[in-house]
């Protein structure tokens, strides 16, 4: 008798102290999906940030190497940041612009960063759509290679 006791007591323990920590779980259960939401837009707002310097980077050395003319150029380290589907330069069709557009995949869909320069530019970094970092060539040229009628500043993977 004094055994069957002992168990209930312990049984009614065990069960008691399930309880708390299933109560325990379902109370953090919601903080917990909150702070992955928030991680999420986090890393989202990272890499939007990061892709506008790399972007702005190259609006400026293009800028730069567009003031001195032709034949000035420059090589120049970009940090390309994770989620990073493609970079156009000039246009969206690669084609002379005044644009350098990233385009992000963020949990919302696409977010295009872009970042303007004053110069014509033109050029190719279908290669460079993948998170790390990238030997970037960027020339004038008094003849653009997408465009024989204008002469721009030409950006490509090194």
């Amino acid at each position: 008798m004094r055994l069957k006791m002992i168990r209930n007591v312990r049984a009614q323990s065990s069960f008691e102290l399930l309880i708390t920590v299933s109560f325990g779980l379902v109370m953090l259960l919601p903080i917990v999906t909150l702070a992955f939401l928030q991680i999420s837009t986090s890393s989202s707002s990272l890499a939007s940030t990061e892709a506008q310097a790399a972007a702005s980077k190259l609006a400026n050395i293009a800028t730069t190497v567009g003031s001195q003319g032709y034949p000035a150029r420059q090589l120049v380290l970009i940090q390309i940041p994770p989620s990073v589907e493609s970079v156009f330069v000039g246009t969206q069709q690669n084609s002379v612009g005044h644009e350098i557009i990233f385009i992000i995949s963020t949990s919302a869909g696409p977010s295009y960063v872009t970042a303007y320069t004053p110069v014509n530019v033109s050029g190719y970094l279908g290669g460079v759509a993948s998170q790390g970092v990238y030997l970037i060539n960027v020339s004038a040229q008094n003849v653009c290679p997408s465009n024989n009628a204008v002469p721009c500043v030409y950006v490509q993977q090194s």
